[in-house]
């Protein structure tokens, strides 16, 4: 039985990605070792999209098969509250929020510069499941 997913991020400045989800984002972690940190998540889904030819190049696989992609985006219940919460904390937020169907979503940025999307689902969640 699946008991949980373990999400990793790729980081040029590691440390300063894991002081933000520590310090900015307020996640508790443990110490696996040696100061390596892992953090709880929050509640979370997994959603299987088709991939488009609209969709940006994917890298190329590690392995033989069909080229593919995942994101990470962080949900929270009111986007502008978040936002200006994060903001408040030093986070940048690039560009306007942006009405999608699915919901209202922004991009911020890590300390490492890398990007991460952020939203408010329109959609039923399945956090309660």
């Amino acid at each position: 039985m699946i008991n949980g997913v373990h999400t990793i991020l790729f980081s040029s400045d590691a440390e300063a990605d894991r002081v933000f989800l520590r310090d900015v984002l307020s996640l508790d972690s443990v110490d696996a070792g040696g100061g390596w940190l892992i953090f709880k998540s929050p509640p979370g889904e997994i959603a299987v999209h088709p991939e488009t030819p609209a969709e940006p190049a994917a890298p190329e696989p590690a392995t033989d098969g069909p080229a593919a992609h995942h994101e990470l985006f962080l949900m929270c219940d009111d986007l502008d509250v978040t936002l200006s919460g994060l903001a408040a904390r030093g986070v940048e937020v690039n560009g306007e929020p942006r009405r999608e169907r699915w919901g209202v979503v922004a991009e911020i940025r890590l300390p490492s510069g890398s990007p991460m999307g952020i939203y408010q689902p329109a959609h039923p969640t399945a956090h309660g499941l």
